[in-house]
């Protein structure tokens, strides 16, 4: 039996979706040269509104992988093989997109007469031109190593119910704080010091650190965290809730902290880098940011009002939505750099988050609808198997392990990617 759908996670996946859109949004006029200052100083405000982007794909990455397999070993090579084919695949196929349409509108890529395959190569392990899929590059490395993190995460189980100085939760609730401290130290260097450090090293490891970013290494508690509210959900939601208030306070507070921080660091141009995930400060306003998130879904989740329910929509399609999005920039970058904007950066903004959403959607939702679309944009159609046998509880809708919740219809359901 399929376990049961989990809403909230899809909303939030929706959400997340959001703020990785706008941020990209931001970043195409936020360093223009013509922009007014409160136009920065507006753009800077949202800009930290969405920080919690990115990082929220991981943890939904762990919600899953746990939920599905948290009392089985997943086979592992029938396991990474559907892993390659949803998300992989998807990901060398929108590489080869953004590279051409890059090229494309070069005269000198016509003038070569030649393909440079190097440089394709090169976007494979390094993305540039698709800036946004160096993201879908860190993630797959913990499919790869998923059967590991169980391991891991189910040894400390089996520890933990051998304690009984504390309860199970207090037990979590501690290893969980240590876990954050020793992440925000990594962050800590990250930001403060591997600068140096890759320096003074020699090749490798100056490269390593230099491209830290791309490795799962400088977001495993993300991963971590999912494990924890995938095996313990009915706690979390409880926890959520009840911290809902605290959550609050410390998002306000360290909302103000960050723009203060970034106006104070930057120039006559603002410098959205002080603000990097890889930063002590902006893991903590992530943090409180996807939890106070998360816990305002569970307390208005008996709702379901039309606002949640286009959250959830929108998770369902936003795998394909990222891959395409930054296509979707490109072009209206195409029209608007020309362009004198002074005093219109932030309608404008605004107004490209709205287009690049609407259409992103759209050509995700259309590829759904075709053959090979779990090598486009990672979805799967499927017919239900046409037998008279039904659940006990025919409520739960069928899905296969490792997928998130799919929208069931009278002949066939949409299976969502792991990944968003």
């Amino acid at each position: 039996m399929s376990k049961p759908r989990i809403e909230e996670w899809t909303q939030l996946r929706g959400m997340a979706f959001l703020a990785i859109v706008m941020q990209h949004n931001i970043a195409e006029y936020i360093y223009r040269t013509d922009i007014a200052q409160p136009d920065s100083i507006m753009l800077t405000m949202i800009y930290h509104l969405t920080r919690f982007g990115t990082p929220t794909f991981v943890f939904l990455a762990g919600v899953l992988l746990f939920y599905h397999h948290s009392h089985k070993k997943p086979d592992y090579p029938r396991f990474i093989r559907k892993r390659f084919g949803d998300i992989y695949v998807p990901f060398v196929l929108w590489t080869l997109i953004y590279w051409l349409a890059v090229r494309i509108f070069t005269p000198e890529f016509w003038q070569a007469g030649t393909f440079d395959v190097r440089s394709f190569i090169r976007e494979l392990f390094l993305p540039q031109t698709g800036y946004h899929l160096w993201f879908v590059l860190m993630v797959f490395q913990f499919y790869v190593l998923f059967p590991l993190f169980l391991r891991a995460a189910q040894f400390v189980q089996r520890k933990l119910g051998k304690m009984t100085r504390l309860t199970g939760t207090q037990w979590v609730i501690a290893l969980v704080l240590i876990a954050a401290a020793l992440y925000t130290m990594l962050m800590k260097w990250s930001y403060y010091d591997m600068a140096d450090w890759s320096a003074a090293l020699s090749s490798p490891w100056s490269t390593l650190l230099e491209y830290r970013s791309y490795s799962w290494v400088m977001y495993w508690f993300y991963f971590l965290l999912g494990a924890v509210c995938a095996w313990g959900i009915e706690h979390w939601r409880h926890w959520m809730v009840r911290a809902l208030p605290w959550l609050v306070c410390l998002f306000i507070g360290m909302y103000i902290w960050l723009g203060y921080d970034v106006l104070k660091g930057s120039g006559d141009i603002v410098n959205l880098n002080i603000s990097t995930y890889l930063k002590p400060t902006t893991f903590i306003i992530i943090m409180a940011q996807m939890l106070m998130l998360y816990g305002f879904l569970v307390l208005f989740r008996s709702k379901n009002n039309r606002f949640q329910q286009l959250f959830t929509w929108i998770g369902r399609y936003s795998f394909g939505g990222y891959l395409v999005h930054a296509l979707i920039i490109y072009c209206i970058a195409y029209v608007t750099r020309p362009l004198l904007l002074t005093g219109w950066h932030l309608p404008v903004t605004l107004l490209s988050f709205l287009v690049t959403v609407s259409i992103s959607l759209a050509i995700s939702w259309g590829l759904s609808k075709l053959p090979g679309s779990r090598f486009t944009v990672g979805l799967q159609r499927r017919k239900r198997p046409n037998s008279p046998v039904r659940s006990t509880d025919e409520s739960l809708p069928r899905q296969k392990a490792g997928y998130s919740t799919p929208l069931a219809t009278k002949q066939q359901t949409l299976a969502e990617p792991d990944v968003h």
